[in-house]
């Protein structure tokens, strides 16, 4: 019989053992870590996708606005110091952006045409394309313009 010195009613504390149980346990597990990295590189992944494509958009809108201010500065001088002559003619800007311009006479839907042979005072519209890129990269932008040609000043073809 073993003699105990505790007073009645009491018993001797447990000794906690040296491993706690795992429900004890504080912390991550391995699998969660490794869980949380692989959402991470997708999340980080699809917002590299979002910024590679905006750099994308930002260079074509780029792109088109060059086109576009080349193309106004082309039609604002055309045909200013000399008579408008329809036909087409082409050429370059620079090495990256090429021109091609049409131009023929415009005839409004509601006017009949000058059948009697007078000269009057013709409009002529002006088809303008912009051309930048190579081979199957080869992006256009068409602009269009009337320009009114006067009686006395060759505007006649």
């Amino acid at each position: 019989m073993s003699v105990s010195c505790l007073p009645p009613g009491r018993h001797r504390p447990t000794v906690a053992p040296r491993f706690p149980s795992t429900r004890r346990q504080r912390g991550f597990s391995l699998l969660e870590v490794i869980a949380a990295i692989a959402v991470l590189a997708i999340a980080f992944a699809a917002l590299m996708q979002v910024a590679g494509s905006s750099l994308s958009l930002t260079a074509r809108a780029n792109e088109r606005t060059q086109a576009a201010l080349r193309a106004r500065t082309l039609l604002d001088g055309a045909f200013v110091m000399e008579p408008v002559r329809e036909g087409g003619s082409e050429g370059r800007f620079d090495d990256t952006y090429r021109w091609r311009m049409n131009v023929s006479r415009y005839q409004p839907p509601d006017e009949k045409p000058v059948t009697d042979g007078a000269v009057a005072a013709g409009m002529y519209r002006l088809d303008l394309d912009v051309i930048w890129g190579q081979g199957g990269d080869e992006r256009h932008a068409r602009f269009s313009t009337l320009r009114l040609a006067g009686s006395g000043g060759g505007g006649s073809p």
